[in-house]
């Protein structure tokens, strides 16, 4: 397969995981003013009040989300929960609702569009004072994994969530800050197989619950391209009645098939000369050689069934991402893989214990990083997860030979 792909990232940038307490206190001050301009663009067109925001189950109201974020490290950091159990926390949340408001574990997903939140003015205060205490905390800490660990894993929840406020941009037609991007093309890359090591763990630095325990794996020899899936690929499979033939589609991508009513993928629109698809509110031509994305699961299967091609596993992927061979790019989008989340033997729910064991089996691991992923974050071992029909965040896929 010919394809292209962009870096989009430096990702020589030090990864929070072992990121030392001046790096990551410049770090932390990085995501919070990122987060305050992302929310920006909710309160310019009003939805900063969740009341003129409709309602949609894959995104949060935005003040929500700010107050959550601010909240979340405030809970690990100033407060030194070493859990996400309700008791954990020591002390009182700098706001007297706080824990009410923002305790994602207390707060229904719907619940959270009826809440009576602080003013949008209040919670960037109480931004600025979580962020100010915990810089002042990190300044008296050592530098040893144990003391850094609150710190990183707060670090990568606001990452995690300032990306989730760059897709709700894009879902909701809004305007974002604009990415560069460049294209180098792509080829098939024979890989000779081997062993490699699933996972991390803490004594590297930072590890998720759902890395830990790693396991040694032996990777038998594949073939994966070095570069994502196209625009111009994804349209042949379209124009060849890929969305109409069945054959093409597992049962449950049937059934998300029939339920969406979808013939191209999420953002795309017919126009008077050609494909279209809309980017953060804008009407723009369908660039061929850029890879495609918005893709669920289902669309990812059903373009590999049409190809003769198949996923990757996660452990293929990331074989082939560490080899060090010239020309396998990563981190333009998140990457779908064959994979089913699951826990690796001997998991143990870490101190964010609903981080990961709620979605082991109804979830599948992407791997690599999208163009709205910091840099610190982007990590050839970080299994991200997601449901298969989830479409609206910045993802898409690569092939590897039947």
């Amino acid at each position: 397969m010919k394809c292209r792909y962009n870096r989009g990232m430096d990702l020589s940038t030090k990864s929070f995981r072992t990121a030392d307490a001046g790096q990551l206190a410049a770090a932390l001050q990085d995501a919070r003013h990122y987060t305050l301009s992302l929310f920006d663009r909710f309160a310019e067109a009003g939805y900063d009040d969740a009341a003129r925001l409709p309602y949609l189950p894959i995104i949060n109201p935005p003040l929500w989300e700010l107050g959550h974020t601010a909240w979340f490290a405030e809970w690990y950091i100033l407060r030194a929960a070493t859990s996400s159990h309700p008791a954990a926390a020591n002390g009182a949340c700098l706001l007297a609702r706080g824990d009410d408001w923002f305790d994602s574990n207390l707060v229904p997903h719907r619940t959270r569009w009826a809440l009576d939140l602080p003013s949008t003015g209040a919670l960037r205060t109480y931004c600025s004072e979580v962020l100010d205490r915990a810089l002042d905390k990190l300044s008296r800490c050592g530098n040893d994994d144990a003391a850094l660990y609150p710190y990183r894993l707060a670090l990568a929840h606001e990452d995690m969530h300032g990306e989730a406020f760059f897709y709700t941009l894009q879902t909701l037609g809004l305007a974002a800050p604009a990415r560069p991007r460049a294209h180098a093309p792509g080829r098939s890359l024979a890989q000779p197989g081997g062993s490699i090591t699933l996972g991390w763990t803490a004594e590297q630095g930072f590890a998720f619950d759902n890395e830990q325990a790693p396991q040694r794996v032996h990777v038998p020899a594949f073939v994966i391209d070095t570069a994502l899936v196209t625009n111009a690929q994804y349209l042949d499979f379209m124009e060849d009645g890929g969305y109409q033939q069945a054959r093409y589609w597992t049962p449950a991508g049937t059934a998300w098939l029939m339920q969406q009513e979808r013939a191209s993928p999420r953002y795309w629109e017919r126009g008077g000369d050609g494909w279209r698809v809309r980017r953060f509110g804008q009407p723009l031509t369908v660039a061929p050689a850029e890879p495609v994305r918005h893709v669920s699961l289902y669309e990812a299967q059903a373009f590999c069934a049409w190809a003769g091609r198949r996923l990757p596993t996660e452990a293929e992927w990331q074989f082939a991402a560490t080899s060090g061979v010239p020309g396998f790019g990563w981190g333009q989008l998140w990457e779908w893989t064959c994979s089913p989340f699951l826990p690796f033997p001997g998991f143990e729910a870490g101190a964010y214990r609903e981080y990961s064991a709620p979605w082991f089996e109804t979830h599948q691991v992407l791997r690599g990083a999208s163009f709205a992923t910091p840099a610190r974050f982007a990590s050839p071992v970080f299994r991200n997860f997601y449901r298969p029909e989830r479409d609206d965040i910045f993802c898409g896929f690569r092939t590897c030979a039947l």
